[in-house]
């Protein structure tokens, strides 16, 4: 085995060098051709037309909200939730009422002497009492809706919507005389690894309003398309975009006109990307709210 893979990498293994192949190395010496800062190839045949590399971010919203149990998934949790209770110990607060109910009877005793207590005259907090005013508390409560009012309108320009959901945000950008939707993506500049290219897509789509973390150097997803003839030049003739995950920690998108950009679910993506592009997309959008059925 190990004399066939000499034989497959005549040029990395001279007579006598004793030069160790490393498990790996033709993929490696691959993948470093291509550029660790992106950019056109640097062994680009002259008069061939290249392909404009592009770092685009894929960024999201994680649910707010835990979405709603289905039947199953709820007899399921009331089951978890029998058990646990009869193989539980008391807790603190149960042995309080313990206490207070061996107190009470005691008092109402016959021989119940008012002497023998240390708290005569002190205002005396039960644990019913207690009980009594969480309930009362509890009642008071009102828990919001989950339905928001732009779910109700369908605004899909805010964050404030489908809250136990991810959403992806999309914009809207013209590529020659159509307007698509896309993830936010900006042209490789030298000097740039690609992360740094989404990186700086995210800080001017938003002027600096959103917070978010990437989530590793390497790309999450690639797509390859042509431009327009019209659009087309003797150096490039399409774009390769480089997409990276990114998680939106704090700040809302205002810089931008309403309608140009939207915040959508998994199963939204549909409505705006197009089919061969949704299709590269859907390859590293994962939401699990969107198989709950």
């Amino acid at each position: 085995m190990a004399a066939a893979a000499l034989r497959r990498f005549p040029a990395l293994v001279g007579p006598g060098l004793g030069v160790r192949i490393r498990p790996g190395a033709a993929w490696s010496s691959q993948l470093h051709s291509l550029g660790p800062r992106g950019g056109p190839d640097s062994n680009q045949t002259p008069g061939v037309p290249s392909w404009q590399r592009c770092g685009a971010v894929c960024l999201q919203r994680a649910a707010v909200l835990s979405r709603e149990k289905n039947p199953m998934e709820t007899a399921f949790a009331q089951m978890l939730e029998q058990v646990e209770l009869e193989k539980s110990l008391y807790s603190d607060h149960e042995l309080q009422v313990f206490e207070d109910e061996e107190k009470m009877r005691w008092r109402q005793a016959d021989d119940y002497d008012s002497d023998e207590e240390e708290d005569v005259g002190q205002d005396i907090v039960t644990a019913q009492d207690l009980e009594d005013m969480w309930e009362q508390k509890l009642r008071r409560f009102i828990a919001a809706d989950r339905i928001q009012e732009a779910d109700k309108k369908n605004d899909r320009s805010t964050l404030n919507r489908r809250l136990d959901e991810k959403l992806t945000l999309l914009v809207k950008e013209k590529v020659g005389d159509e307007e698509i939707w896309l993830l936010p993506q900006s042209e490789w500049k030298p000097g740039e690894t690609m992360r740094q290219t989404a990186e700086r897509t995210l800080s001017t789509l938003s002027g600096n309003e959103l917070q978010a973390v990437f989530l590793g150097n390497a790309p999450a997803g690639f797509y390859k398309y042509k431009y327009p003839k019209a659009m087309r030049t003797s150096d490039t003739v399409g774009a390769k975009v480089f997409f990276f995950k990114a998680l939106l920690m704090n700040g809302d998108l205002k810089t931008k006109r309403k309608g140009d950009y939207a915040w959508v679910t998994k199963s939204e993506l549909k409505d705006y990307l197009k089919p061969k592009y949704l299709q590269q997309v859907n390859r590293f959008i994962f939401d699990t709210s969107a198989m709950h059925t």
